[in-house]
């Protein structure tokens, strides 16, 4: 069963262009949510994180918030979340 993926971020993050080219280029279908242009969505992932910081990924139920390309395969990797 494929889990949703939502990537909360904004422009000019060098984390989060990191996290983008890291799902896309191994083939994960998620929703880009820009937090910078998006209050609600902004307020959102903070409720949803405990935390302001992007990048921000939401799969299913598992949150990871202000991470880097290796935590992020790490938490895929743990999860058993695939493409």
């Amino acid at each position: 069963m494929a889990i949703d993926l939502k990537l909360y971020s904004r422009a000019m993050c060098s984390w989060c262009e990191d996290a983008k080219d890291y799902l896309t280029g191994r083939g994960y279908k998620f929703i880009e949510i820009d937090v910078g242009h998006d209050r609600a969505a902004y307020e959102e992932m903070k409720e949803l994180s405990d935390q302001s910081c992007v990048p921000t990924l939401i799969a299913g139920d598992e949150v990871l918030a202000n991470f880097d390309t290796d935590q992020l395969e790490k938490f895929l990797r743990e999860r058993r979340i695939e493409p």
